[in-house]
């Protein structure tokens, strides 16, 4: 009899071995700061689990329709590298994207130096080069509870009704909205509005544009206009009809959107679909349109902005605008002052010629918490320099500076708020970043 419990208790023991594991750092959230935090923990030898709660890697470069990552470089030359921008690299050609020539100003068309490329190419690569450098994906999974330890952190995660449990040393938040931060005891901000969201997808409307007479062209607007009238079609559905009805901008603002809990993440992308509908009805009620068909459509709403995590320092708009280096600014961002209001769209601010903005290690350090780090939108900033920091370059960016000093942090035994910035600065650049 004892033999047999003696061999239940062992059955027990392996299977909790089984869904417990140690590791040296966890980032959460697959998006561009996610993998670039992965990627260049990975690649420094720390042992790495990234925890993504949808199916795929990428945020809105891939769920979110955004498949042009921008800025990497500012006024004739490069300001963010690292293993991100090879990966980036390494999906151009795979993909065979025609790299912009950097070397050209872009004046007010910032655009000219984002990156096209193929989002799936990019997920493949994400998850080859992620897996490369050991670094563990686990779709499906979120932490539902955290615990400070002696050690580090006990992270209990839910995966498809199961209960698994990760122990160790730093945490990393990418996701999106600080929410791991917050689980840890941060605090967060944001204002009463956020900047809506875009929902993108590719139609054919099958509507000969070039060959429209201007009285053809009165009478579609009148038609568009007399939908809006009635609520056929709602403001924002579409941001410009033209480009829309010629299938070169199939695309919706998603006013108030939000992915900060999972209730409103699912009416942000319900709203978005619901406007994706309407659009197409009211296309196929054109002369010339009765065929129209979506034949691509992104997962999800991109979305542009929730909370953002109260740091040690919070990196003003003057802080961005006039290019401000600290002692521990660990990398570069660039990007115009974008923020997208409800009312009037976005009218992008752009940076005087020569500015390149920088971010200190205390915005990626949420205050009063030790053993975490938060990078990408998220990271403490207020509202307008947010606007800059939000998009892939920075992101991505941020991501590498992230891990740095988690790796340093973890190879000295010490909190990262507590590193040696020369450490810091040196393991950013032995990986090939670019430090300010």
């Amino acid at each position: 009899m004892f033999r047999w419990i003696f061999a239940i208790w062992i059955l027990m023991a392996a299977t909790l071995r089984a869904d417990e594991v140690t590791c040296e750092i966890v980032v959460t959230g697959g998006g561009s700061a996610g993998i670039a935090a992965a990627l260049f923990a990975g690649e420094s030898g720390a042992k790495t689990i990234l925890l993504e709660a949808t199916q795929q890697l990428g945020g809105n470069t891939t769920s979110g329709g955004v498949a042009y990552p921008g800025l990497f470089h500012a006024w004739g030359r490069q300001v963010i590298a690292g293993p991100a921008w090879k990966l980036l690299e390494e999906t151009m050609a795979l993909g065979d994207g025609a790299m912009p020539d950097f070397s050209k100003p872009t004046g007010r068309e910032h655009f000219r130096h984002q990156l096209r490329i193929s989002p799936e190419v990019f997920l493949l690569l994400a998850e080859e080069s992620l897996q490369k450098k050991g670094v563990e994906i686990r779709y499906y999974e979120a932490p539902s509870k955290l615990e400070k330890t002696d050690s580090g952190w006990k992270v209990t995660t839910s995966a498809m009704g199961e209960m698994r449990t990760i122990h160790c040393r730093v945490l990393i938040d990418c996701t999106g909205n600080g929410a791991l931060s917050a689980m840890a005891g941060a605090k967060r901000m944001r204002e009463n509005e956020t900047q809506p969201g875009t929902f993108s997808y590719m139609l054919r409307s099958g509507i000969e544009m070039a060959s429209l007479s201007s009285e053809q062209k009165k009478e579609i607007e009148n038609r568009y206009q007399a939908a809006l009238r009635c609520g056929a079609v709602q403001p924002g559905d579409v941001r410009d009809l033209w480009s829309y009805l010629s299938g070169s901008s199939a695309m919706n603002y998603v006013y108030g959107a939000d992915n900060s809990t999972a209730e409103k993440r699912t009416e942000t992308n319900l709203r978005g679909r619901a406007a994706a509908l309407r659009m197409l009805r009211f296309t196929r009620s054109l002369p010339g349109g009765e065929k129209a068909k979506i034949t691509r459509m992104s997962p999800e709403v991109g979305v542009r902005e929730t909370w953002r995590v109260v740091g040690d320092y919070v990196l003003t708009h003057e802080d961005y605008v006039s290019g401000k280096v600290w002692e521990d600014s660990l990398c570069f961002a660039f990007y115009p002052v974008d923020l997208h209001v409800n009312a009037t769209g976005v009218r992008p601010a752009h940076l005087r010629e020569g500015v390149v903005p920088t971010v200190p290690l205390r915005a990626l350090l949420p205050a009063g918490v030790e053993d975490i780090l938060v990078a990408g939108r998220c990271l403490s900033s207020d509202r307008l320099a947010n606007s800059g920091l939000r998009v892939q370059g920075a992101c991505m960016a941020t991501g590498q500076a992230a891990a740095a000093a988690a790796v340093v942090s973890v190879r000295t035994r010490t909190t990262p708020r507590k590193v040696d910035l020369s450490a810091v600065k040196a393991l950013l650049r032995e990986h090939g970043g670019i430090v300010p």
